[in-house]
This record gives structure tokens, C-alpha cells and sequence, in this order.
């Protein structure tokens, strides 16, 4: 067995499973990084990945394979700095463990993440989500369950992890109605709803009859919905939008769009970025600055009040003094 072997399992069984509890989405993503350096590393070096060893993996295989990931299977910076942090993970948990091996783990730590773009995020203006909202053909089963889901969706901004995961018992409806979650990073997260959320769901809830525990939102047999089945949902219901709305056409509607939605809703009635950020369950609050960007309003505002170039400022006027009093009041 190579030296690789043992840090490989230690990694997973100690460090993800036993130290850091990582959730089963980090385990499968670090899982899966694994298998596609060890199969590059193969067709690189003529090793099966069992004889391969640390050494073998040195800074110009993972640069390449790196490159390979956006070359040949097509990745975007984004996924290409995931796959380099699993990789980082792994090499940090070997440099106590390897010190004859302190020269090659550097050299890959110090690889950088590749800086990239950051799009404007997109999101559905109040006319869209009404469209969207009004698709669902609520005389059917599926049509009220799409439509509690797209509600709950938009109103709380919600992960599609986080959908899935809902148990009727995480739905409180008494007095300060809100849905409890367990979020991204393992954090669990109390979200309040609105009336109308609220009385939707009530119905839903005696529609679903007991079972604490069922998910929130099931297949018909009952079952858990998956992410893809919920991306289909959320697709089929923008296309019967669009009908009623057109613009839905020019938007690539996704669950995370509707996860943006409800943040563009929060800035737009005033409520501060840092509250958004535990609304939305974010880890850093400078993740919540993205919407700042994408608010027209916010920077209309601003140059609403810049002084246009090659005219004279106004001269100031103080107000009325009766208006200044009322306005103090």
C-alpha cells in the first residue's frame, strides 16, 4: 500500500467525519474531487491511484489537473477553486502527518484560487413572482403542493437543500408564524413568514393530514423531492408564467433565483444587508453586498443626488419654518 492510502482514508474518516462532522454534500464533493485527481493522476503517471503516492501528486500534476477541469470537462472558475480547496483540505491534514513530504505540500498549498467574474444575480420583479406564483393549477394536488413550495420559496429565500429538507413539524403556525430549518454548515435557522404564507401552508398542512416528521413538500407516494425534481418544478411552472408575464422569458428561472427574489425583496423595503445575511443563513455578511450591486434603485437614488457636470448648483433655500416644525414633530 502507498503512503497516500492511509492520509486518503484518515481524511475522511477522521478529519471530515470525526473532527469536522462535515455534512454529506461536503463529504460527496471532496469524495468526487478524489476520484477525478486520482483517475488524472493514472493517465499521467501510469500508476494505479492504490500505488500512487504524496510525492506523485506534486504542484505541476495538480496545476494540470486543474487546467484539465477547465479544459477538457469544461468547469468555470468557481468550480475549479471547490475542487482546489477539497485539495488544499487534503494537504493541510497530510503536512502534520507527512514531513518528508514538506517541500511538495507546500508548493500545492500555495497554489492561489483563480480570481473570477461575478454576474449580476438575477431575480423576478414583483409582477414576475405574482405570474410565477399564479401558474400552478391549484385545482390539482401538484399544483397546490408547487404553489405552497413556490411561496414558501420566495417569501423566505430558502436553499433548495433547505426546501427539501422541511418536516411538517418545522412549520409553526401560531402566534409568529415561521419555518425552521437546518441550514448550510450544519446551522439551524428560525425564518418568519407571512400571513399569506402562513395561511397557505395551513391549508397545505390539513390537506397532507398527520405524519410530524413526513417532508413538508412530498412526492405523491410520499417521498422526499430531490433537487433536480424541484429544479424541473420551478422551471415548468416560470414557462406557464410566462404567459401572463413575457419578461419571465428573458430570465433563466432557477430555485436560486427565487432564493435572490426574496433578498431583492428585504433591500428594496429598506432592511440592512446584515439582517439579510442572517435571514438568508449566509456565513459572511460581505456575501449579501451582491444585491447592493444588482439594486437600479439604490444607485438611481445616488445619482439623483450628484450635481450634473457644466451646470450651476441651486442656491440653497431654507424651508418653511411652520413645514420645518411639522416635519420635526
Amino acid at each position: 500500500m502507498s503512503d497516500l492510502a492511509p492520509i486518503l482514508q484518515g481524511f475522511f474518516t477522521d478529519r471530515l467525519a470525526r473532527q469536522k462532522k462535515a455534512s454529506p454534500h461536503t463529504v460527496a464533493a471532496y469524495r468526487d474531487t478524489c476520484k477525478l485527481l486520482l483517475v488524472f493522476a493514472q493517465q499521467r503517471t501510469g500508476k494505479a491511484p492504490s500505488s500512487l503516492s504524496l510525492a506523485d501528486l506534486d504542484a505541476a500534476l495538480i496545476g494540470a489537473f486543474l487546467q484539465h477541469l477547465e479544459d477538457n470537462r469544461g468547469n468555470g472558475s468557481a468550480t475549479r477553486n471547490a475542487r482546489l480547496a477539497a485539495i488544499h483540505s487534503l494537504f493541510s491534514y497530510a503536512a502534520p502527518r507527512m514531513p518528508e513530504h514538506a517541500a511538495t505540500i507546500s508548493q500545492v498549498l500555495a497554489i492561489p484560487p483563480r480570481r473570477r467574474e461575478r454576474a449580476i444575480v438575477s431575480y423576478l420583479t414583483p409582477d414576475e413572482t405574482d405570474a410565477l406564483l399564479a401558474a400552478p393549477d391549484r385545482a390539482t394536488w401538484h399544483g397546490r403542493r408547487d404553489h405552497a413550495l413556490l411561496l414558501v420559496a420566495v417569501q423566505t429565500g430558502l436553499r433548495v437543500s433547505e426546501l427539501t429538507g422541511l418536516t411538517r413539524q418545522d412549520v409553526h403556525l401560531g402566534a409568529g408564524p415561521h419555518v425552521r430549518c437546518h441550514g448550510k454548515g450544519r446551522k439551524d435557522r428560525a425564518t418568519p413568514l407571512t400571513s399569506q404564507t402562513a395561511r397557505t401552508l395551513r391549508t397545505w398542512l390539513a390537506e397532507l393530514g398527520p405524519g410530524p416528521a413526513a417532508p413538508l413538500f412530498p412526492t405523491r407516494t410520499g417521498g422526499r423531492l430531490s433537487r433536480d425534481a424541484v429544479e424541473r418544478l420551478v422551471s415548468k411552472q416560470a414557462a406557464a408564467a410566462e404567459a401572463n408575464c413575457p419578461s419571465v422569458k428573458n430570465k433563466n428561472v432557477t430555485p436560486h433565483t427565487l432564493r435572490h427574489t426574496a433578498a431583492m425583496a428585504l433591500l428594496k423595503a429598506g432592511i440592512d444587508t446584515s439582517v439579510i445575511a442572517l435571514w438568508l443563513g449566509h456565513e459572511d455578511a460581505e456575501t449579501t453586498q451582491v444585491y447592493l450591486h444588482a439594486d437600479m434603485s439604490i444607485k438611481e437614488q445616488a445619482l439623483a443626488r450628484v450635481h450634473p457636470p457644466d451646470t450651476s448648483p441651486g442656491r440653497y433655500r431654507p424651508p418653511d419654518t411652520m413645514l420645518a416644525f411639522l416635519d420635526n414633530l
